[in-house]
């Protein structure tokens, strides 16, 4: 063989196993780029966020989350099953932040709530996260509700607020309009009594209790008053338009407008005496509208909503309630906790809870949302009633000044101590409070 020769086969050998080399080198180019796609897909760590709800809320929420995890694998929400009374779940959140070590990284709030946890430091501030055209889609009331010292803590899931039922039928048949002040809502109760239409015309709730203060609120942003100014923690409780609104409310009961166990009675007490034809006037939340609609009722299609009555010249109050959602400060999953609140309080999402639920949503939008109407022909007048929110005071005793109150307001309906020393006492014990 000839040197030529044998440099020829040579050469060839050599591309060949070139050849061969760059086959292989490609191969394993592709097999580390398609393994490189397909591990993190398999490997990525599912992302766990938990909230602490009560079994009818969690329920009622539940096709929501589903439809979450579908659209985000890889994210999903744990509900934890808390006890149905709000008060247990508030003292399950506070305790688990005083041990500093939370499994909530999502907190379901009332909107009372909101400012205690912002200021014992338990809560992200979430004022970056929205912007004011976005923020401005919610009702202003309930955006209100869940800032504290000016910043975001809680943004609004489902709202509510409390309004006055009144009898369509009977006050046709006597001639009237639907009341606005607190001496016409008087002047219609005592004729329909007189003329023997209704036992009672007015039905409150009076009991030592929180739903005391919410009422409260209303009749007392109705006679010009307010309970405690946030921004300078002045108290008003011992100022005339305070006793007015204390007064009014012990009036309705010595004159027998309102049954002499109001001072018993909480939402449902009320509800099924209104429900069951006994009285012309309601003070109550919406969800009394579907309950007085369903079969068995004595009032079906015999009653309208409208803004609280007020004294001449001052506006209505609705209490501002509902329940919002926000981060605890301990949680490891910001990023993805905010993506479920984003979820949840979409337009699309809280449509679908709002037909299925009959809640109140806390999207301005849907309150005239043709499909909403179209199930909820009542939803225009309820934006109408919410739009005029009486917040209770967003400050970080809210829960010991609504004990003060509760317990001096409860003594002077009762006929315990008058309106003046009553509210004197609750405002002053409030102002120790604050200045401690």
């Amino acid at each position: 063989m000839t040197i030529g020769k044998r440099v020829s086969q040579r050469t060839r050998g050599v591309k060949a196993k070139t050849t061969i080399l760059y086959g292989f080198l490609s191969l394993a180019i592709v097999l580390v780029a398609i393994l490189g796609w397909i591990i993190p897909a398999f490997t990525q760590q599912v992302v766990t966020v938990s909230v602490l709800m009560h079994a009818p809320e969690a329920a009622e929420w539940k096709p929501s989350v589903e439809e979450f995890h579908q659209t985000h694998p890889n994210i999903r929400i744990e509900v934890i099953e808390g006890p149905n009374d709000a008060d247990q779940r508030e003292d399950l959140y506070t305790s688990s932040f005083l041990l500093g070590n939370s499994p909530y990284d999502l907190v379901f709030m009332d909107v009372t709530w909101a400012s205690k946890f912002a200021a014992a430091g338990w809560l992200m501030d979430l004022s970056d996260r929205l912007s004011p055209e976005q923020l401005s889609a919610f009702l202003e009331g309930d955006v209100n509700g869940g800032r504290y010292q000016g910043k975001l803590y809680r943004i609004p899931l489902r709202s509510d607020a409390g309004m006055l039922y009144y009898r369509k039928d009977l006050l046709e048949q006597a001639g009237y309009e639907p009341p606005e002040t607190f001496a016409e809502l008087v002047e219609i109760s005592r004729s329909l009594q007189q003329q023997g239409l209704v036992d009672w015309g007015y039905l409150w709730q009076g009991k030592q209790y929180e739903g005391l203060s919410a009422m409260f609120v209303e009749i007392l942003k109705g006679y010009g008053g307010f309970w405690v100014d946030p921004q300078t923690l002045e108290v008003g409780l011992d100022r005339p338009e305070a006793i007015q609104a204390v007064q009014f409310l012990r009036s309705t009961i010595e004159k027998g407008i309102s049954p002499p166990g109001t001072t018993t009675y909480t939402e449902e007490e009320t509800r099924l005496l209104f429900q069951n034809g006994k009285a012309a006037f309601l003070r109550n939340w919406p969800y009394v509208f579907s309950l007085a609609a369903q079969e068995g009722s004595a009032i079906i299609g015999k009653y309208g909503i409208k803004p609280m009555v007020h004294a001449p010249g001052r506006d209505s109050g609705a209490c501002q309630g509902g329940w919002g959602l926000g981060i605890a400060k301990t949680s490891q999953h910001p990023d993805e906790a905010w993506k479920v609140i984003e979820f949840l309080t979409s337009e699309e999402i809280q449509r679908k809870f709002i037909l299925a639920t009959g809640k109140v949503p806390s999207l301005k939008s849907l309150f005239n949302d043709p499909t909403v109407v179209a199930k909820y022909p009542h939803y225009p007048q309820l934006l109408e009633v919410i739009e005029n929110a009486a917040l209770r005071p967003p400050i970080a005793q809210y829960a010991q000044a609504s004990d003060i109150l509760q317990r001096y307001l409860s003594a002077a309906i009762a006929n315990r101590l008058s309106p003046e020393k009553a509210m004197k006492a609750a405002a002053d014990e409030t102002r120790r409070l604050l200045n401690r």
